[in-house]
């Protein structure tokens, strides 16, 4: 492994990288310029030829790696590299949804699971929108895009353990919801211990709901390691159905034991915040409707160790 000095000399080093140990720092952003008429949306999915693709990069020690240039990544539609024409390292406002599960399998893990959410919402910038949806039985839109942070943390303190886990759906219609945001950047943190039996739509519907959206996805998998046996089909499935979901969008899947919750929470709101966003015209302007698998490679500056990539799946082209 590379020591601090391998970091500097390269103008490369882990986002957070003055945190003790523990602990997750971010500097505040500064507000942003009023954003151009002209400036391309960060969507994968777009009806212009040029595709944008947000991707996170980061070292063995599971730290963002921020301070990369273009020539340190390649990009392949179709198996086919592409030219990069746009390139950067943006700082915007995201718009997130928090997934939040309810149910009854959840009962003394809810108590850090608020403490998770409470210590993402302290990465939150007065620019970021939010809402919250959680699950049990069904999903509830609990509160609306746009709701303040505070108000989603009080919101939280009257949640209750009970019934049965429609996670899907709860996905689906937190979903739905981020499409009313204006902002480029849009994820969703699912806080559950997995598994779904009570949902009405199919893990291949909210599968393509994901692929065809520009939603990244982070989950935090709180899983009973005791007991295995016991389990249910359904809660062995649990850390499969999120990392799916996950991997599809271009976040990150984090198994957690529960008095790991708040710290892989704060990293999430850090992480969110460190990423590239590399733009491509495809060869060939395809305008043919389906879709598209990609594949991002990191190539690590002399000195650095193997760097790992994290980006959206693929995306739908336009039809013609």
């Amino acid at each position: 492994m590379h020591g601090p000095s391998d970091d500097n000399r390269n103008g490369v080093r882990p986002a957070g990288a003055g945190a003790v140990r523990g602990q997750v720092a971010i500097q505040p952003r500064p507000k942003p310029a009023a954003p151009e008429d002209n400036k391309p949306k960060a969507n994968i999915r777009s009806d212009t030829n040029l595709v944008l693709v947000p991707v996170t990069v980061c070292n063995p020690a599971n730290q963002p790696v921020t301070g990369l240039e273009k020539e340190h990544f390649k990009i392949f539609d179709d198996r086919v590299e592409q030219t990069i024409s746009q390139f950067g390292m943006e700082d915007e406002p995201v718009a997130v949804g928090l997934v939040f599960d309810v149910s009854g399998s959840m009962g003394t893990k809810l108590r850090e699971s608020r403490r998770a959410a409470g210590e993402f919402f302290k990465i939150a910038n007065p620019e970021d929108e939010f809402f919250l949806v959680e699950f049990n039985d069904q999903p509830k839109l609990v509160s609306p895009l746009g709701s303040p942070a505070e108000e989603i943390r009080n919101q939280l303190t009257f949640s209750q353990s009970k019934g049965r886990t429609a996670l899907l759906d709860g996905v689906f219609l937190a979903m739905h919801e981020m499409k009313k945001t204006q902002k480029n950047r849009k994820a969703l943190l699912i806080i559950s211990d997995g598994g779904d039996n009570s949902s009405r739509y199919t893990e291949a519907e909210v599968r393509n709901l994901v692929r065809e959206g520009d939603t990244m996805i982070y989950a935090i998998g709180i899983y009973e390691t005791a007991g295995a046996r016991s389990r249910s089909p359904e809660e062995m499935s649990g850390p499969g159905l999120l990392n799916d979901l996950c991997e599809q969008s271009g976040g990150r899947h984090f198994p957690a034991e529960v008095d790991e919750l708040p710290d892989i929470a704060a990293k999430i709101g850090v992480e969110l915040r460190n990423r590239y966003m590399i733009g491509y015209v495809p060869t060939g302007q395809q305008h043919d409707g389906r879709y598209h698998p990609i594949t991002v490679k990191v190539i690590p500056p002399h000195g650095l160790p193997p760097l790992h990539a994290y980006w959206r799946r693929g995306y739908y082209a336009p039809s013609k």
